[in-house]
């Protein structure tokens, strides 16, 4: 409940008439000021503490957002620890629930692998190969989400959202395409797909309201080119390949933005996901498409350095 997306679900949920108590967790306190939501802070590695608060406060519905994006609020290694301890006390909870009757559970499409995929209908079984640690981190959950389902016979649904992008949501491919000079494979020119974070957020009350059982692309319409997102933002673009690509990786990092395998990925080969089936099972449609979420990201505030003056007696 602490992250940005966490939080912003959370105030949505509150706003409901279906949600009775809600409570969630976090290391870090919500972003939002939420008015009757509890928020328990709390270790993302204590297991023990957070399985207890789930299995005590015995939901009916569990929205499980608590997924670290590698290099979006922590590094790749931390990401992947904090993302399984979480996933490992939601989902033990889960199972000792009585009450529990429906589970939405963050996933990416990442889970794919490597290249542009375009199904009309995701499923568990659907293709998938991650090629990434965040994929293969996606697909661990999913594999938990379908214990569950088989286990208790309770709905989960299973939201593979395309990256997340936010005025305020940390993303790694929000930072590098905010660079001054932004690198990408200048031999393919790869094409890409985002979402907006209230239109995820709302995916995910629309899987607890309709009680929706099943896997789902969340994406946002049409897709756009690598360097007409660059030039859209009027930064510079960098074509990179062979040992230019290796190069372009470290100085983004050093510039602010490292490049976490999953965006390396989608840089040199693009990433592309159909939402036919979301649409079908949870009435999703998307607010902005995914050029108006780009341009957008230009138009959001950027931090300004403004050099202490000396005091002159």
């Amino acid at each position: 409940m602490g992250g940005e997306l966490g939080s912003l679900v959370a105030s949505m949920t509150e706003r409901t008439e279906w949600a009775g108590d809600i409570l969630g967790f976090d290391v870090d306190p919500p972003r939002r000021n939420l008015k009757r939501a509890k928020f328990v802070r709390v270790s993302a590695t204590d297991t023990d503490r957070m399985t207890e608060l789930v299995a005590e406060f015995n939901p009916h519905v569990i929205l499980h957002v608590g997924v670290w994006e590698p290099h979006a609020r922590l590094a790749t290694d931390q990401a992947e620890e904090c993302t399984e301890s979480v996933a490992k006390a939601v989902f033990q909870a889960a199972h000792q629930a009585t009450a529990l009757e429906t589970a939405v559970v963050r996933s990416g499409i990442e889970i794919y692998g490597a290249g542009s995929y375009s199904p009309d209908i995701a499923t568990e079984a659907t293709s998938i190969g991650p090629t990434t640690t965040y994929g293969r981190m996606c697909a661990v959950i999913e594999q938990q989400a379908m214990e569950l389902r088989i286990a208790k016979g309770v709905n989960v649904c299973t939201l593979r959202l395309a990256p997340v992008l936010g005025a305020h949501v940390p993303s790694p491919l929000g930072r590098i395409l905010r660079l001054p000079v932004v690198p990408y494979h200048g031999l393919l020119n790869p094409i890409f797909s985002v979402v907006e974070d209230h239109d995820a957020a709302v995916a995910f009350l629309q899987g607890a309201e309709r009680d929706a059982n099943g896997v789902v692309n969340i994406v946002a319409n049409g897709a756009i080119s690598m360097l007409r997102a660059i030039t859209t933002g009027r930064r510079v673009p960098m074509p990179s390949v062979g040992p230019g690509w290796w190069l372009a990786r470290n100085v983004s990092g050093l510039a602010g933005a490292p490049i976490p395998d999953h965006v390396a990925e989608l840089l040199e080969r693009g990433r592309l996901a159909a939402s036919n089936e979301a649409a079908h099972l949870l009435r999703f449609a998307p607010a902005h498409s995914t050029t108006q979420v780009i341009e957008r990201l230009y138009r959001w505030p950027s931090v300004e350095r403004i050099p202490a003056r000396r005091q002159v007696a």
